[in-house]
């Protein structure tokens, strides 16, 4: 698509290359989002599939808490994470061809990522206090300082 129009100098290359990575980035992040939502609709339809079908159950629609039946929800939670999973896969497709073509445009204008390792290092040093825990008594403690 972007091929009839030539970048004129480096930096308008790297603008477009740079370009090009964020989409790819934004349909990365899109196909996580849409991948968690599958797996919480998987959760609830486990849930509720082995229940009476006329137990009542409640559904968020649109910011609004409706009350149904299991018989009712099931059908559409259903349909629902069926239709998420065909936008992932069609999201898969436009990943796979976005891919291609970062990669024709790389080899096109010879591009060539660098990764310093420098910053790698220091960023771990950074973060040498964050992984600390909250210690708790034993529950029975609690109850014998009345």
């Amino acid at each position: 698509m972007a091929e009839h129009k030539e970048p004129v100098n480096e930096q308008a290359v790297a603008n477009a290359y740079a370009s090009m990575r964020s989409e790819l980035n934004q349909i990365y992040s899109k196909i996580t989002e849409l991948e968690m939502e599958v797996s919480e609709h998987s959760l609830v339809i486990n849930a509720i599939q082995p229940l009476d079908p006329t137990r009542r159950c409640y559904r968020m629609i649109g910011g609004v808490l409706v009350e149904r039946t299991i018989k009712e929800v099931l059908p559409a939670v259903q349909r629902n994470k069926d239709g998420l999973e065909e936008v992932i896969a069609r999201l898969n497709e436009a990943l796979e061809k976005k891919k291609k073509e970062i990669a024709e445009f790389e080899a096109k204008y010879k591009i060539r990522i660098k990764k310093p390792d420098s910053e790698v290092k220091d960023e771990s040093g950074k973060k040498e206090g964050s992984a600390q825990g909250v210690l708790v008594g034993p529950a029975s403690s609690a109850g014998s300082s009345e």
